[in-house]
């Protein structure tokens, strides 16, 4: 995804981590208001009882040092661990399309490993990962999902690529969908 800036624009990546707890992202976005700052994207979950949120941030000139000193004291008072880092626009990989992959299966371990090294052998970028465990209806049966959206070469087979995949999945006993990103 790019991200659309002008040239007077700093964007700055922000990560948080503390203990969840009510007016966490209040305390955080207003932070970034007050500082001058404009939030692009973020993604926030709890994990276990903490909360993490990862956020890419725009502002001018001077909003990464407003901002890094508002963050430390809010770091100070709610015992949050807080990274800021400059970064660049986002340049869209060319002649790629852009596939969702789901997969769900029984909680094992090694499935976001084995899912990230199939794609990484074959150079398709992994833009977006989610990964969620849950308890399956009626059996409480201990699952686990993932979804991911990649980048794939156009000049890739797909045909080729899709029953490789199909026999990774099959070899971990993994319910999957490979399919474009529509719209």
């Amino acid at each position: 995804m790019n991200v659309v800036s002008n040239k007077m624009s700093q964007l700055i990546v922000l990560s948080a981590i503390g203990a969840d707890r009510p007016g966490v992202v209040k305390d955080i976005s207003k932070a970034i208001l007050d500082c001058g700052g404009n939030i692009e994207e973020s993604r926030m979950t709890s994990l276990g009882a903490e909360f993490a949120v990862l956020m890419l941030v725009s502002g001018n000139w001077h909003t990464p040092t407003k901002l890094e000193k508002a963050l430390e004291a809010l770091s100070e008072t709610h015992n949050l661990t807080i990274n800021l880092k400059k970064t660049g626009t986002r340049t869209d990989q060319q002649d790629c399309v852009p596939y969702g992959v789901d997969v769900v299966c029984l909680d094992q371990s090694g499935i976001v490993f084995h899912l990230s090294e199939f794609f990484a052998t074959r150079k398709i970028e992994i833009s977006d990962l989610l990964t969620r465990s849950y308890a399956a209806p009626h059996t409480g049966a201990p699952m686990f999902s993932v979804q991911m959206a990649v980048s794939i070469p156009a000049s890739m087979p797909i045909g080729q690529l899709r029953d490789d995949f199909h026999d990774l999945c099959e070899q971990l006993n993994l319910d999957s969908i490979l399919e474009p990103v529509k719209g």
